[in-house]
């Protein structure tokens, strides 16, 4: 299992790389679950990163085609892999794979080969997406990388407190039936590492364990460390583009 370390900026990501972290993820933590830096910043992490570890990055929720497919061809182009995008309030499996449709066009515009990951909501309280199994299916069928099993109240319950490992489990395996990378992320704590490696995710995303105080403070070289032990003992098998994608 691979440990994804989300940072907001290039201090962040060099104690990302040197804790250990397998994918440096560029997200804004005060921005929400997908909260994207702007342009230039993620052009700085990626130049600092350069090829010692893959870069990702969250866009957001989308919500409009045209412009989620000029965010992924920006986001693209300016060095990710792979970018995350979420359909909160979108509770149509045609609407999420239109706007999934609109993402992956512009992360592969020109000579762009990145991929893309769709992101569902676990929380079940908020009416914030189709969820998880729809989900899936969709991103299968509108040609994703994978996917990204989240929460998006990241200060409500975890996706552990959220979702039993027999849950967990059966999300695993029905993206891998379909071809698909899955990684599970929110609120994660060390602890909660083992369950999530023990449900066969690909990648365990975390933030807020990484960080000095909340997942709003600056990340901790020797918190990744001790996350990156945590997900050591049982590492996937995946290629070392972002160790996320399928063939894309």
């Amino acid at each position: 299992m691979r440990l994804l370390v989300s940072v907001s900026d290039v201090e962040e990501a060099a104690a990302a790389l040197s804790g250990g972290a397998d994918i440096v993820d560029a997200k804004d933590p005060r921005a929400g679950a997908l909260g994207p830096v702007p342009v230039h910043v993620l052009r700085e992490i990626h130049a600092a990163i350069g090829s010692q570890k893959p870069v990702t990055a969250a866009i957001g929720d989308a919500s409009d085609e045209s412009a989620v497919e000029a965010l992924a061809r920006d986001v693209a182009f300016a060095g990710a892999a792979l970018l995350k995008v979420g359909f909160a309030g979108i509770d149509s499996a045609a609407r999420v794979s239109a706007l999934l449709g609109a993402a992956i066009g512009g992360a592969t515009a020109g000579n762009a080969t990145c991929g893309v990951i769709a992101v569902a909501y676990a929380d079940p309280a908020c009416d914030c997406s189709i969820g998880v199994p729809r989900l899936i299916a969709t991103a299968a069928r509108a040609g994703a990388s994978g996917v990204l099993i989240d929460t998006l109240d990241k200060s409500g319950p975890s996706l552990c407190q959220l979702a039993t490992g027999l849950t967990l489990t059966r999300w695993v395996v029905e993206a891998h039936e379909v071809g698909l990378t899955i990684a599970l992320a929110g609120r994660l704590s060390g602890d909660d590492l083992a369950i999530v490696r023990d449900a066969g995710a690909d990648i365990a995303g975390v933030r807020g364990a990484a960080c000095d105080g909340g997942r709003t403070d600056r990340i901790s070289v020797e918190k990744v460390r001790r996350l990156q032990l945590a997900c050591a003992s049982a590492r996937s098998p995946i290629d070392d583009r972002c160790h996320t994608l399928r063939s894309t």
